[in-house]
């Protein structure tokens, strides 16, 4: 049985979402009736599965018609960073103490003895699901890049890409230490495993005595194949964790004109305010766009047992956007090690995300964190925002105020795709047993 929320949609191939709450942050050329909290009301005119026109509300009076009652509609969403191949493990190698060392370590071992063809893409093609029943229409995933993951986890992502193309778009990043772009033979097999795939260089960068030159490195290997960068950065609460500072200088030093995101820097947030506003600087001064990773960040960083912990994990975000900085936020991980919950659901994200970065009063630009942000930083400017032209990809809310919105988890919001509402059904984690021999 299709489950979608609301009642049916018109059958009509031309109909209007009539007196819709949109989001003023994720709207473009349309200026509706302010209604406060950065909210408005329109009338969205759909025709052929494309967002025909934006109108006052009820003010389209001549056609089939969906009475939102006042109810929120927003785009799509955008989740730039997750990990797709890690994503469901749990049940077969949990974290022993729900340290960072401890994910490392199970993550490691599942990976070397579970991850063939079959396990990761039954995992890969789960988590989408649910993500597209959500309301989510692309997805940034970084793979691990570490041998002998190269002949297996690379072609599972792209089988997945070709399977998902128009309902989901898939994106990748090559996950690997940041010490491995100096040995020539990596860094080659490295980057022409990402060029067959289409992909995106990336890392995981420590405090090595190295680090300028293995940065030095990668940000050549990107500039000379046309590459963009996205790393992991500084995931611990250590201040002397400063590495994003070192990737900004080389950025600049190479005058690098491709995209770079970072994301987690976690540890800027226990700098000395001097420190980490002259890191912000030079963050800004690069270009690099900062992606924050709530749930699993407060799920990790500050663990100890039996000790209450005492920061959330996050960073700087609202100095970063201050700053003109690009900032978002997105999943991360989903039931493995790293985080044991999670469904990639971006409105779950978004609830936390408010309430663990402090995202309100005002609320006003809040959705852009996880809709027209990342889907630029992302090179998606089609999607993430409602516009007149695009396909109408939409999420629809019983919800009108932004109270209403975050006070529950919307299980019963309503997704549009091409002007059509989805089955929203998810799948049953049972789909999953035979992999963990249950």
């Amino acid at each position: 049985m299709m489950s979608t929320g609301f009642a049916a949609l018109p059958e009509a191939e031309r109909y209007v979402l009539a007196r819709a709450t949109l989001p003023a942050a994720v709207a473009e050329g349309f200026d509706g009736a302010d209604v406060g909290e950065g909210l408005m009301r329109a009338d969205i005119v759909i025709a052929d599965g494309r967002i025909e026109a934006l109108r006052p509300a009820g003010s389209v009076t001549d056609l089939p018609l969906f009475d939102l009652d006042h109810g929120q509609v927003w785009p799509c969403f955008v989740d730039m960073h997750t990990h797709l191949d890690k994503g469901h493990i749990l049940p077969r190698r949990s974290n022993p103490d729900g340290t960072f060392d401890g994910a490392l370590e199970a993550v490691g071992a599942d990976r070397d003895a579970h991850w063939s063809m079959a396990d990761v893409t039954a995992r890969m093609d789960f988590a989408i699901r649910g993500a597209y029943a959500h309301g989510t229409s692309l997805i940034r995933t970084h793979i691990d890049s570490v041998p002998p993951q190269f002949p297996t986890s690379w072609p599972a992502f792209a089988a997945m890409r070709d399977k998902w193309a128009g309902r989901v778009d898939l994106q990748a990043v090559a996950l690997t230490p940041v010490d491995l772009y100096l040995d020539p033979a990596f860094r080659g097999r490295l980057v022409e495993t990402v060029l067959e795939h289409g992909g995106i260089l990336g890392g995981v960068t420590f405090m090595i005595p190295e680090l300028a030159t293995a940065l030095d490195q990668l940000f050549y290997q990107a500039s000379e194949h046309g590459l963009d960068i996205d790393l992991h950065v500084d995931e611990t609460a250590d201040p002397n964790a400063r590495s994003l500072r070192a990737i900004a200088e080389a950025a600049i030093r190479a005058g690098y004109e491709g995209q770079v995101t970072v994301g987690h820097c976690c540890s800027l947030a226990r700098q000395e305010a001097d420190e980490a506003d002259r890191t912000m600087d030079l963050v800004a001064e690069a270009g690099i766009a900062v992606v924050s990773l709530p749930m699993c960040n407060m799920y990790l960083q500050d663990r100890h047992p039996g000790r209450t912990p005492r920061w959330r994990g996050v960073t700087l975000l609202h100095e970063m956007a201050s700053r003109g900085i690009a900032t978002a936020v997105a999943s991360d991980n989903t039931r493995d090690p790293f985080y044991a919950y999670g469904d990639l659901d971006a409105v779950e994200v978004f609830r936390e995300a408010v309430r663990i970065l402090q995202l309100d009063h005002p609320l006003d630009a809040a959705p852009r964190v996880l809709t027209t942000t990342p889907a630029s930083v992302l090179r998606r400017p089609d999607v993430g925002r409602i516009k007149v032209g695009n396909s109408a990809d939409l999420v629809l809310f019983k919800a009108r105020s932004w109270t209403e919105f975050l006070s529950r988890p919307q299980s019963d919001r309503t997704v549009i795709r091409a002007g059509k509402a989805i089955d929203r059904t998810l799948p049953d984690y049972r789909e999953l047993d035979s992999l963990f021999g249950l």
